[in-house]
């Protein structure tokens, strides 16, 4: 709506307001002028203006019609409620049995905090009608008044015949806090969701539920279900969370295989488990895509890790000629060199050079007691064992000796003379 538009009829309201509530006695106003205000007032939710169209519609004319809208905007502005009961139930002694009093009654008695009153009419209503809106109604009053069984099978009964997913939530609601049916509620929205497109308040929903019920696999499906749904970075992070949480490492690489996405975690994950293979073949791909040249060095490294035999002198051949590669086309990544320049040293391919290689890393990170280690390694391999010792020592005051590979440096540097 333009601004122009929203003044024009602000000022509109405003003067029909002045001549119904200030001057009405003064100036004749017919009933269809009178209707034509009331719609207006409707239109724009001035409530307490159009109650008082309505009121003085149903005092001038005595048609019954006028009063149901009258209560309608009492409900709608939460205002002169009492006033609108007494009117309904005289109108009501006069023409007993309506059933569109009764349906305005209930909702007015519970605005009013008339529980009793309300339950009452809703006997009434249930008594004459079964249609959806006056079982909704209904239940309302049972709902209020503490019968949570009585008002969950009202709803059950709009469900059953109207499967609206509104209806659907508020039952699960009373399920879940009331009646102790938690897991029937969970297989309500299951079996709703299935079958129907649904918004994201049942999968909210869903969520709240299975974390109560501390059902890992429940929260994990549905986080993979919105998924599929809108492709959410936020949700896919849950998912992964998921499976970690169950340590369900191959569950995890099983859905990013699915889905094609996260390579990078994939990568982790097939690291992980150990699948060397998947691994290297996800380095091609990764550097197709990116042509970032770690993934050049990560290939030399699983390359290694993937060997059964560790002095196979052409697998130490391929290692050192991907190192090499990644390390000229720009990739100076401390952890890659220490690799490349430790494997240099402990094949003896070239200790002087992978020593040096060693003290390049040691520039970018000078306390890294891996690298640290594989110096003093290369200092054992040359014999200068004062070195070793020294850079050693620190390395297992810092680690201590659970490390295998420390733990046996630290016992031939100990013996080196």
């Amino acid at each position: 709506m333009s601004w122009n538009r929203i003044v024009t009829t602000l000022c509109i309201v405003a003067s029909l307001s002045t001549s119904i509530l200030t001057a009405k006695n003064l100036i004749p106003i017919t009933e269809d002028e009178l209707i034509v205000r009331g719609i207006l007032y409707d239109e724009y939710r001035a409530y307490e203006n159009s109650y008082q169209v309505y009121k003085r519609l149903f005092d001038e004319t005595g048609a019954e019609v006028y009063l149901f809208k009258e209560a309608t905007s009492s409900l709608l502005s939460s205002k002169h409620i009492l006033e609108s009961i007494d009117r309904l139930k005289t109108w009501d002694e006069k023409h007993p049995n309506k059933i569109e009093v009764k349906r305005l009654l209930i909702p007015l008695y519970l605005t009013s905090r008339q529980v009793k009153n309300a339950r009452t009419e809703a006997e009434f209503l249930l008594e004459q009608s079964t249609s959806p809106i006056d079982l909704d109604l209904a239940s309302n009053s049972y709902l209020y008044s503490g019968d949570f069984k009585r008002a969950l099978e009202l709803l059950s009964k709009i469900y059953e015949t109207v499967p609206r997913e509104s209806v659907l939530l508020r039952m699960v609601e009373i399920m879940d806090e009331f009646t102790g049916e938690r897991k029937k509620a969970i297989q309500l929205l299951e079996m709703h969701r299935r079958m129907n497109i649904v918004s994201h308040d049942v999968y909210a929903k869903l969520l709240l539920l299975y974390q109560k019920e501390k059902d890992i696999d429940g929260i994990l499906e549905t986080y993979k279900a919105l998924y599929e749904q809108n492709n959410d970075e936020e949700i896919l992070a849950k998912i992964i969370d998921a499976y970690v949480y169950k340590r369900d490492i191959d569950g995890a690489i099983a859905f990013l295989e699915k889905t094609n996405t996260k390579k990078e975690l994939l990568y982790q994950l097939y690291k992980m488990k150990k699948d060397f293979t998947k691994a290297i073949s996800l380095t091609e791909t990764l550097y197709k895509e990116d042509k970032d040249a770690k993934w050049i060095a990560e290939k030399g490294v699983l390359i290694f890790e993937k060997a059964k035999d560790k002095n196979d002198k052409k697998m130490i051949g391929d290692v050192l000629s991907y190192l090499e590669k990644a390390i000229a086309l720009g990739n100076d990544d401390s952890m890659y060199l220490n690799y490349y320049g430790y494997t240099l040293i402990d094949k003896e391919v070239d200790v002087k050079k992978g020593m040096q290689i060693i003290k390049d890393a040691l520039v970018q990170q000078p306390d890294n007691t891996y690298y640290l280690d594989s110096l003093a390694w290369g200092y054992y391999k040359e014999r200068e064992c004062s070195e070793a010792y020294k850079l050693m020592k620190r390395v297992v005051d810092e680690e201590g000796l659970e490390e295998k590979e420390i733990s046996d440096h630290w016992a031939a540097i100990k013996q080196c003379k």
